[in-house]
C-alpha cells in the first residue's frame, strides 16, 4: 500500500497565495454634468458625491468599481436623463480636498474610467437585485452612493457596452 504524500503546513513550507481580493460594486450619484466632467480627462479621473463629502469615499477601496447614475443633465434641472453616465475602477489613494474655488473645496477620489456609452437606467429596472419595489426604484439613490452586487454591475456595465475585462467581471 501506497502511502499519500504528506501535506506541508504553510508554517514550514511556502505559504498560500493571498486570495483574490472581494471588489465593491457601487453606484454614484450625480447630475451628468458634473459626472461627465469627472471622466473628461483620460488618465485624470476622478469621482465626487453628496456634495463633496469625504465618508462616503473613505467606504471604498482600491479596485472597487464605480458607475456614476445621473438622474438630470444639470444639478437642480428639471431636465430628466436617469442614465449610466461612466464606469470605472476607483484608483489607490484616500480621498482628497480639491480647491474648486469660490469656498467650495470637496474631496474626490481618483477613478480610471473605462470607455463606455451612456445607457439610460429604464431597461434594466425589473432585472436590478438592488431594487425592491418597482415603483419606488430611485429610493435606493437618496443618499448619493449605493452599495450594489456584482450581478447589477454586470448589468450596468453590459448596457454601455463597457469591456467586462477591464472592470475584471
Amino acid at each position: 500500500m501506497r502511502w499519500p504524500e504528506p501535506v506541508q503546513s504553510p508554517l514550514w513550507g511556502e505559504a498560500a497565495p493571498p486570495a483574490s481580493p472581494r471588489r465593491g460594486n457601487w453606484i454614484a450619484v450625480a447630475c451628468a454634468d458634473h459626472a461627465r466632467r469627472g471622466c473628461a480627462e483620460p488618465g485624470a479621473g476622478f469621482m465626487q458625491v453628496c456634495h463633496g463629502k469625504a465618508a462616503p469615499l473613505r467606504r471604498m477601496q482600491a479596485g472597487d468599481r464605480v458607475a456614476y447614475y445621473a438622474p438630470t443633465v444639470s444639478m437642480g434641472g428639471s431636465d430628466r436623463l436617469q442614465a449610466f453616465v461612466s464606469v470605472g475602477l476607483v484608483k489607490p489613494g484616500d480621498p482628497y480636498a480639491f480647491d474648486m474655488g469660490g469656498g467650495f473645496v470637496p474631496y474626490r477620489r481618483g477613478v480610471d474610467y473605462v470607455p463606455a456609452r451612456e445607457a439610460p437606467i429604464a431597461p434594466l429596472l425589473d432585472h436590478f437585485d438592488f431594487v425592491q419595489d418597482r415603483a419606488r426604484w430611485g429610493y435606493a439613490f437618496r443618499f448619493g452612493l449605493v452599495a450594489i452586487n456584482d450581478h447589477d454591475m454586470r448589468l450596468i456595465a453590459g448596457a454601455m457596452g463597457a469591456d467586462r475585462q477591464s472592470l475584471h467581471l
